[in-house]
């Protein structure tokens, strides 16, 4: 047997301990603190992987390690708040035991939790539940990858989970610890659908909300404004020969609590001006949204979903055009990719998941890396695999 093929034996059979124990009601004490058995199977799932990833030639290795393992996160918003520390609002994974499809229905999160940290590379902290579905009085079931927002002294998490109907829409909850516990509104955003928050704060003080999936985060359901309710409907439009699905833009209201305006759509060009097509499955947009301002030029930032870059598009304003750029981050063990972009004392970071601890496509765990600017100010695309 070769160490390749012993290290996925060894992993996965580590890694059923802990879907076991995190698939069920009980994997949690009162506190929100996971069971030591539970942590323990995914500390020996890490150690297996340690220990014999990279070994014998042309075997890869992972090129940074889970920043937790004792529960499965994914879709990392990072964040540096007011006190310096680093707050990553990630998604919480769970073996729900449904199975996989091209609609995401196998990613059937519950709840969410905080990671913190006082500096990159240092210790993590693991908040109590910080929000849970049962909290939420609109909310059925999908509780999908969050954002979180500061302003005059309250902490915002911003949400997208699927309503009675199936419908997906995008809730906040408040809080005056950056750690929650989060209060909920009653009704999810007025005029919100779709999936992937991501709240930019611009220089002048004003925030913008950017959203939209397609596949399971049903974007294509929203192409004429009023959603399609058709079963048999695809998962994305497949006119290949158009221009994609185009994410969302909202300026916030003042309160943070509702859109200020209508959504708009957010443009993706190529290098002679055009819109992106949707056959361009490389450049196209498919979900994560992620926003930031550098040296005056605004960075969108994507995942292209099946073929599973991180791409990046520039402009000179929060609502674009956006020109593409290329990639941030190549494909990561998984199926998904997804992250977030921050700095830290004057040195960018960037935020994503693979599954290294599980192997499985719905339980991931976040890694963190550098992230290197030229002097252009493009992006030197980030390899998780190294050989």
């Amino acid at each position: 047997m070769s160490r390749s093929i012993l290290n996925t034996a060894l992993l996965t059979g580590l890694s059923v301990l802990a879907l076991a124990a995190c698939g069920s009601d009980e994997a949690e004490t009162a506190s929100g603190e996971p069971q030591a058995e539970v942590a323990q199977a995914q500390d020996d799932a890490a150690a297996v992987t340690a220990e014999t990833e990279g070994e014998g030639e042309g075997e890869g290795r992972y090129l940074n390690q889970p920043l937790v393992s004792e529960i499965y996160t994914a879709d990392p918003s990072a964040h540096v708040w007011e006190d310096g520390r680093i707050y990553i609002y990630p998604s919480h994974d769970v073996e729900a035991g449904i199975p996989e499809d091209d609609l995401g229905s196998h990613f059937d999160m519950r709840d969410y939790y905080v990671l913190s940290m006082d500096r990159p590379g240092g210790e993590v902290t693991i908040s109590d539940v910080a929000l849970t579905r049962e909290d939420v009085p609109w909310a059925e079931r999908q509780l999908w990858a969050p954002d979180a927002a500061y302003k005059d002294g309250t902490y915002y998490l911003y949400f997208p989970a699927k309503d009675p109907e199936g419908v997906f829409r995008i809730g906040v909850a408040t809080s005056q610890s950056p750690t929650g516990p989060f209060e909920p509104e009653a009704e999810p955003i007025p005029g919100s659908f779709s999936i992937d928050p991501a709240v930019f704060e611009d220089a002048d003080g004003q925030y913008y909300m950017y959203f939209g999936g397609i596949w399971g985060g049903q974007l294509q359901r929203w192409a004429t404004g009023t959603y399609n309710d058709d079963p048999d409907m695809v998962t994305d439009l497949e006119q290949d020969d158009q221009p994609a699905l185009a994410p969302k833009i909202a300026r916030m209201s003042d309160d943070m609590l509702t859109f200020a305006e209508e959504p708009k759509d957010v443009q993706i060009l190529d290098e002679d001006g055009n819109p992106i097509l949707g056959g361009d499955h490389d450049r196209r947009f498919f979900e994560a949204a992620w926003v930031f301002e550098r040296e005056g030029v605004y960075y969108f930032t994507y995942s292209t979903g099946d073929t599973h870059f991180i791409a990046y598009a520039t402009g000179d304003n929060p609502y674009g055009p956006f020109t593409y750029q290329g990639n941030v981050l190549n494909p990561v063990q998984g199926w998904t990719n997804h992250h977030s972009i921050f700095e830290y004392e004057g040195q960018w970071y960037l935020a994503y998941h693979d599954t290294q601890l599980s192997g499985q496509t719905h339980l991931r765990n976040v890694k963190m890396t550098e992230l290197t600017f030229r002097p252009d100010g493009t992006i030197e695309t980030v390899e998780p695999m190294t050989e």
